[in-house]
């Protein structure tokens, strides 16, 4: 015999805590962080037939389509007008950074919406450079290689590469900023983007 939930639906919502991010983005986020990874990993250290890693930059660009139309229809936190800010407030929240104690931002704070934007735009130009490469040896050209000459092929190539060894730095800071606001801030947020809600304090 099952005995039914005596909490409250506003009892229940207080102990999951408060609402931040929804399924689709989470889903969004994961799956891109481990394209991303799995792309750059193939690109640096996979087979020379680059196959797999082809196939993974595709996955990145599709993800990142995806997450361009959600950031109009999505819910308010996933939707870029909730997370475009003007620069006195990005400076203002970054003159209260050092502050110790969290900011429990409902959604991307002034400096984590910038760099969404950045973070998008540096991996989603060097996935779409990766469609226009031609090393020359035969096999890892990209689908559209043909569409140009062999100079923007090659400066594709190139540009490719730079950028991603900035696709690296910028992961590096998100995962600093993760462990800063953990450890400095007291401000889990690994565990909103799993669940979906902030704990309740």
């Amino acid at each position: 015999m099952t005995t039914a939930s005596t909490d409250h639906p506003l009892e229940t919502q207080e102990k999951k805590g408060t609402r931040i991010w929804d399924l689709p983005l989470r889903l969004f986020h994961w799956l891109f962080a481990g394209c991303v990874a799995a792309a750059w990993g193939l690109g640096k250290f996979g087979p020379d037939i680059m196959t797999l890693h082809f196939w993974f930059g595709y996955a990145v660009l599709a993800l990142i389509v995806f997450r361009l139309i959600w950031g109009f229809i999505g819910s308010e936190t996933a939707r870029f007008s909730s997370f475009i800010y003007s620069p006195k407030a990005l400076f203002c929240y970054i003159a209260k950074l050092p502050k110790r104690q969290a900011s429990n931002w409902k959604g991307h704070n002034p400096l984590g919406g910038l760099f969404v934007f950045l973070l998008l735009g540096v991996i989603g130009a060097q996935a779409a450079l990766g469609l226009f490469v031609d090393p020359e040896d035969y096999i890892n050209v990209g689908p559209f290689a043909s569409w140009v000459g062999i100079d923007s092929a090659r400066t594709a190539l190139a540009w490719h590469g730079i950028l991603a060894r900035a696709t690296l730095i910028l992961v590096i800071l998100h995962v600093a900023a993760i462990f800063f606001y953990r450890f400095w801030k007291k401000e889990d947020l690994v565990t909103p983007m799993i669940t979906g809600h902030r704990k309740a304090k």
